[in-house]
């Protein structure tokens, strides 16, 4: 029980009580969890622009989401669990729920378990980064280093077969004499290395987070 008290769980499809208001919800909350903070509480009301006395029947879905954060935020758990929590949102209340998470984040005694498809927001806010296909972990590393070893390599050239055998590597595409390499783990030698295949480099690029997952779990399924 003592362990539980110290996690929060936030889910888009979770569902509050449609006949009552979020102030009554809270009430609820700060009966059942000794840390709650009614001023921290008071301050997401203002942030989420949310009104405690209103039924949260007619909330619109993003109103509901901040009412679920709120609930679970304002305990101070020690471990926050999301699932998909900025799903559905309009961009000013994204936002406003990511602001009020990196709020958590900058607080080092406290952590976050944030699981979506939206690789921006997870771009934004994670420390650390795990793909999950099928119940498979494909990858997993801090945020920076997965980042910075990925690059988009577009070369003018005839790809030859022995590329195939590069692990570094991850997918090449041709389109006539241009050739694009995904590169899973990059190195300064492999302009060098392409040129002598043939292949001459025109760009490097990095690839952003999405672009990355893509190709990592078309990797992991084999295409």
């Amino acid at each position: 029980m003592a362990a539980r008290r110290e996690i929060g769980f936030a889910s888009e499809d979770m569902r509050l009580y449609k006949g009552r208001s979020l102030a009554w919800h809270m009430a609820l909350m700060r009966g059942i969890f000794p840390a709650w903070d009614d001023d921290y509480a008071a301050t997401l009301i203002g942030r989420f622009d949310l009104r405690a006395e209103q039924s949260v029947g007619s909330y619109s879905h993003g109103q509901r989401v901040k009412a679920l954060l709120l609930l679970c935020l304002a305990r101070r758990p020690r471990l926050l669990l999301l699932d998909e929590p900025t799903t559905g949102l309009d961009p000013v209340a994204r936002m406003e729920v990511l602001e009020a998470l990196a709020d958590v984040l900058r607080e080092q005694h406290r952590s976050v378990l944030f699981s979506s498809h939206n690789t921006h927001d997870i771009e934004q806010l994670a420390d650390r980064i795990v793909f999950l296909q099928g119940g498979r972990v494909l990858a997993e590393d801090d945020r920076e280093s997965f980042i910075d070893r990925w690059r988009r390599v577009l070369c003018v050239g005839v790809a030859p077969d022995a590329l195939d055998g590069w692990p570094e590597i991850a997918q090449r595409r041709a389109a006539g004499s241009q050739v694009e390499l995904k590169i899973r783990r990059w190195r300064e030698d492999l302009p060098e290395r392409l040129a002598a295949l043939g292949l001459h480099v025109q760009r490097v690029d990095p690839m952003g987070l999405e672009d990355i997952f893509v190709t990592t779990v078309r990797m992991g399924a084999g295409t």
